[in-house]
């Protein structure tokens, strides 16, 4: 565990401070981190948010956002690997192995929306739930198995937004379906493939550049990412801000 100090934490996540003198319960979210390789390089998909929003303008993130309880229900083609499961369940606030599967359907569903990508199989795919009929339209089935569970932050107390955030990757070969001008959504400004290093050096938030710095560490260990490799997990613990491997 490594301790870090209260401006760390601040430079970690920005955020305004909340009115009420209660914290906020963070709410369940879920990041992918879309990789490719190029060469002796490994490429991030990154987008720019939008000027005009609240919530860090102007800044390349991945695509990602909020688990909505639908994502519990949508049949998948194939299952997240066991040992992530186990990963996704375990630490502080265990949950479900079907919560654990709603977090990592929104990051493929957030995707979709923020990017224009579909990560899954070419099946048929039938669902009513509003938010999954681009995969209905373009004939793809979801499928757990090419994600790998990467890093976990929970954003500090007092704070307005707070997420229990979930980071996964996976690779561009798992896409089955890219629209060409992007996802519905049009949260995102632009697209932009960089090397690792380089996406260090965007301008972005200081907790996924940390996730950057966490993914390059792990690609030293394990160039092909394979299932059940240590999870990093950043939260507040007595006004310090901590590193704990799940």
């Amino acid at each position: 565990m490594e301790g870090m100090t209260k401006a760390e934490v601040d430079r970690m996540e920005r955020g305004t401070i909340a009115h009420s003198g209660q914290p906020m319960r963070p709410r369940d979210a879920a990041t992918l981190i879309l990789l490719e390789r190029q060469g002796d390089d490994v490429l991030v998909l990154m987008g720019r948010r939008h000027a005009g929003h609240a919530f860090m303008p102007g800044k390349f993130v991945f695509p990602g956002g909020r688990t909505d309880p639908a994502d519990s229900r949508i049949a998948v083609a194939t299952v997240l690997h066991p040992e992530e499961e186990t990963k996704l369940t375990a630490s502080i606030g265990r949950i479900s192995p079907s919560r654990a599967r709603a977090i990592a359907l929104s990051a493929i569903r957030e995707t979709y929306e923020e990017a224009g990508l579909l990560i899954g199989c070419k099946a048929a795919f039938a669902t009513d739930k509003r938010d999954w009929q681009g995969f209905v339209e373009h004939g793809v089935q979801p499928s757990l198995a090419p994600l790998r569970f990467v890093a976990r932050a929970i954003t500090p107390p007092n704070r307005v937004r707070r997420f229990d955030t979930r980071f996964f990757s996976a690779w561009r070969s798992d896409v089955a379906v890219e629209l060409p001008g992007g996802g519905p959504t049009n949260e995102l400004e632009e697209l932009v493939w960089l090397p690792l290093a380089k996406a260090r050096e965007a301008d972005i938030p200081d907790i996924t550049r940390t996730i950057l710095q966490e993914l390059e560490k792990r690609f030293a260990d394990d160039p092909l990412l394979r299932p059940g490799g240590s999870v990093p997990f950043y939260r507040l613990v007595r006004n310090r801000f901590v590193r704990e491997i799940l």
